[in-house]
């Protein structure tokens, strides 16, 4: 039976190995899910039939089974009223009835083997989806963490661009400070040496001044008197 080649595969296959090779792990473990649960419906199906066999096979050794009983019964009331002519007939009957029996139980057999795996199937598959759903939101939530994290590895990334840019302005600063400083120094370097002279002249300068200003002042208050 295909389907359960099939159905084989699925619940054989490492998952994580496929997820491995996608690019897309959110994507993949989608479309893998969905093609599981494809596969379920179509496993739903079929055992649905294989079970439907089994019924009907067991319906049919009930039926013979019934068939031997009552004939049996008949025989016996056959004996009982001494027609033991009725009775071989109807043992003879029920022995074509136990003759068909083995091939009907036979049948059953199998057919209820069949639907035996076949559940067995269908509950595992049914339960491998369900881990798998969960394993997908496992996996969603990993992708949703990993694109979070990604966003913030870019802004650690501009964050360092910036810290490296402050860097060269204070790189800048310092150049332009010297800069100054040299210019400052020039401009100290071209100024006019002091003439110590012409500072000492005026110091003295400055004195007669003060004194001729006191010698007018005492002058004006001599003559007021």
């Amino acid at each position: 039976m295909g389907i359960l080649n099939r159905v084989s595969d699925i619940l054989s296959a490492n998952v994580n190995a496929l997820l491995d090779k996608c690019e897309n792990p959110e994507k993949m473990v989608d479309l893998y899910l969905r093609s599981a649960m494809e596969d379920l419906a179509e496993v739903k199906k079929e055992t649905a039939a294989v079970m439907a066999e089994e019924a009907r096979a067991k319906r049919a050794v009930d039926e013979v089974k019934a068939e031997i009983s009552k004939y049996t019964e008949l025989a016996k009331k056959a004996i009982t009223a001494g027609n033991d002519g009725d009775a071989k007939l109807f043992i003879a009957k029920k022995q074509e009835f136990e003759a068909s029996l083995v091939t009907l139980q036979d049948t059953y057999d199998v057919a209820h083997t069949n639907a035996d795996n076949m559940r067995k199937m269908y509950n595992k598959l049914t339960a491998d989806i369900a881990t798998l759903k969960q394993r997908r939101d496992n996996v969603k939530g990993q992708m949703a963490v990993a694109k979070t994290q990604q966003k913030i590895n870019k802004m650690t990334d501009v964050g360092d661009k910036i810290s490296g840019t402050m860097g060269a302005f204070a790189s800048m600063e310092e150049k332009a400070q010297r800069e100054l400083d040299k210019a400052n120094a020039m401009k100290k370097l071209n100024d006019k040496p002091e003439d110590e002279t012409a500072t000492a002249e005026a110091r003295y300068s400055g004195i007669n001044a003060q004194s001729v200003d006191d010698e007018l002042a005492k002058l004006k208050a001599e003559m007021e008197g």
